[in-house]
């Protein structure tokens, strides 16, 4: 039976897809934070696909310590996410129809317009959150996707998960986030938000790279 709290409403900020744009870090959306990070996780075809299964089946999530649950598809099969070209502008869906595919617990994989729960704790505070899938990107060499949040979380805002394969044969893992803060202690204390972020994109990394070894 569907949950009757779960909403199925629109995203909670305005800038969606903002993660995407080459300036996010000078000029973020309005009282939010961005962040980004990029680590080489290792080379070849075998290392991406490899990576790339892990991260459209949720495991930066789920393997960085955080619970995902009620992970639903969007309804009608039509809808294929938010599209954006390389400088962040908004663009037709390459595709309007995606197979849904399903990991070895039956949880669907990463599909535009999926929502699903977030829970857990982040340097001790509730890391829990509604999400929805914003976009999502399968190309030969460039495998991500972005969640933006619904509502129920400390902060409000987007994270994008991006792999790249490039043409030195190097596998890149890269992070963008802006979150505005909603909790009172995270509007008192700004510092907080950006404890939160390092900690989250620590744990993504941990998930997602078998070379990361944490800094002395």
């Amino acid at each position: 039976m569907r949950r009757g709290t779960f909403r199925d409403g629109t995203v909670d900020y305005a800038a969606v897809g903002a993660t995407q744009a080459a300036d996010l870090l000078q000029y973020p959306p309005e009282r939010s934070i961005p962040a980004e990070q990029s680590w080489r996780i290792g080379s070849g075809e075998e290392r991406f696909r490899t990576s790339a299964d892990a991260l459209l089946s949720w495991s930066a999530l789920r393997d960085g310590g955080l619970t995902v649950s009620d992970v639903r598809p969007a309804p009608g099969p039509m809808y294929s996410g938010v599209g954006f070209d390389a400088e962040g502008n908004p663009i037709s869906p390459s595709k309007t129809e995606t197979e849904q595919r399903f990991d070895a617990d039956g949880t669907p994989y990463v599909a535009g317009g999926t929502t699903a729960r977030i829970a857990g704790r982040v340097g001790g505070a509730s890391a829990d959150a509604e999400v929805r899938v914003i976009f999502v990107v399968e190309e030969a060499r460039r495998i991500g996707f972005a969640l933006g949040t619904v509502g129920g979380s400390v902060v409000s805002g987007e994270e994008s998960f991006m792999l790249d394969w490039l043409d030195n044969d190097e596998v890149w893992f890269s992070v963008r986030a802006f979150d505005a803060p909603v909790a009172l202690a995270y509007r008192v204390f700004p510092g907080l938000v950006r404890r939160r972020r390092r900690e989250l994109f620590v744990r993504y990394l941990r998930a997602i790279s078998p070379l990361y070894t944490a800094p002395a």
